[in-house]
């Protein structure tokens, strides 16, 4: 009894450091709690380092934009309340010149924006800047086409990444210089984000574009760089930092899931000391407490003239073996005409697949393509798929051609290895 006394007496109301434990813990005002020889918990070492915080991305909007997506992405980032919100671009259709329609699309956007509950930056996308005119509306309503703040000692830089708007994705001379600038003024930041729209270092133009300057400038320190524009999430290692290029926000997508990098979604960074930490949320996993989903009248871009597509299913083999995580990519066009990308799908392991045009897996119009196949490059990580023949990679050189036809549509399509492929043929439908 005596020995039971005197443990009851040292039970504490604790500030943890006392803790047999080693736990380190809040002043007593924050924490309050009974701790004895034993308890039933790992330890008091709370996540609340003040210097840690967390923001939330959007990505793309537009593009062919679909109903009641972003704008319930607004309510469902309330639900989650992140410090700040930061965009990667293309929040309005744009591409018009027409005063009245681009005042009509700013008023519709920033009437969404402005029932956050924390402030938004923005950022400008191609369908935001696409003209002389959208970039005087950019500046008279936001100043800035680019600009920096600081946040627990990290530093922002919002980039354009149409400067100027016509140069097909490309940071000019005096953006580069105002990089550098502000690189110099924040050399003590403990971490530095970088956010823009297009994401220029997989660019064509990449030798030309500006890109590799700012890259080089930003070598010598700590970050991370968020962009969209592709509509399809990608995670890029470049000069040993994390390079994302998310997914949409409500943009035009085929929305085939996470193996495509097709999916809707919001990245929630959390800012702790030795770098960030991001997790996709995607936006039909957000739900209120009551489980139902926000219910907004955001009207979608209506659909433009679309074709009838029929199935189109088919089996990738080389030398006789099929061909995993092969993407298979149909052109329409030839006979003199420009060839057009149409749709595309990835193999599965036993070499088959199902192909999306306009939505997921909704096959193709009839008509005659050329067939590409090459290693798909998946949304995280390195192909799975060795090289294949070069021959078979290039719209301008394949010899893979097929017609699809009104109905369902299955193709075998063989590849071979140091000889002339032979062209695909239909199977006969049973």
């Amino acid at each position: 009894m005596k020995r039971l006394s005197i443990l009851g007496a040292a039970v504490l109301v604790l500030i943890v450091a006392a803790a047999r434990s080693r736990q380190q813990a809040p002043s007593a005002t924050d924490t309050q709690v009974k701790v004895e020889e034993r308890n039933p918990w790992t330890n008091l070492r709370f996540n609340n380092d003040p210097a840690e915080f967390r923001f939330v991305i959007v990505s793309d909007r537009t593009g062919g934009h679909r109903a009641r997506i972003f704008s319930q992405a607004i309510d469902q980032i309330n639900l989650m309340q992140p410090e700040f919100v930061l965009s990667v671009g293309d929040l309005i259709e744009g591409y018009t010149r027409d005063p009245e329609q681009l005042a009509a699309q700013w008023k519709e956007f920033q009437g969404y924006v402005n029932k956050l509950q924390m402030p938004f930056f923005y950022a400008a996308g191609n369908h935001d800047m696409a003209n002389i005119v959208e970039d005087g509306v950019w500046k008279e309503k936001f100043g800035r086409r680019y600009y920096s703040f600081s946040y627990h000692n990290v530093l922002f830089m919002v980039l354009c990444s149409d400067d100027p708007s016509d140069a097909g994705g490309h940071i000019s001379a005096d953006q580069i210089a105002w990089a550098k600038k502000t690189l110099e003024e924040n050399k003590d930041v403990r971490w530095t984000i970088v956010a823009l729209h297009k994401p220029l270092w997989s660019q064509a133009n990449l030798p030309t574009n500006g890109w590799l300057a700012v890259e080089q400038l930003l070598a010598d320190r700590p970050y991370t760089v968020y962009a969209g524009h592709i509509h399809h999430y990608q995670k890029f290692v470049r000069q040993g930092r994390n390079y994302y290029q998310l997914a949409t926000t409500g943009g035009g997508s085929r929305l085939r899931g996470v193996p495509y990098g097709e999916f809707d979604q919001i990245a929630w960074v959390t800012m702790k000391k030795d770098g960030p930490v991001m997790a996709n949320v995607l936006l039909d996993g957000i739900y209120t407490e009551d489980l139902r989903r926000p219910v907004t009248d955001e009207t979608g871009v209506p659909e433009g003239r679309r074709e009838r597509t029929y199935p189109v299913r088919g089996t990738v083999v080389l030398d006789g073996c099929p061909v995993p995580d092969a993407m298979v990519v149909f052109y329409s066009g030839g006979a003199g005409k420009k060839l057009t990308r149409a749709g595309d799908g990835v193999t599965e392991a036993d070499g088959s697949f199902a192909l999306s045009t306009y939505g997921a897996f909704d096959g193709a119009p009839a008509g005659e393509y050329v067939v590409t196949v090459s290693s798909y490059e998946p949304p995280v990580g390195s192909p799975k798929t060795p090289a294949l023949p070069r021959l078979y990679t290039q719209s301008s050189t394949s010899p893979l051609k097929v017609q699809v036809d009104r109905g369902e549509n299955r193709f075998m399509l063989e590849l071979k290895s140091g000889q002339k492929p032979v062209t695909p043929e239909k199977k006969a439908e049973k």
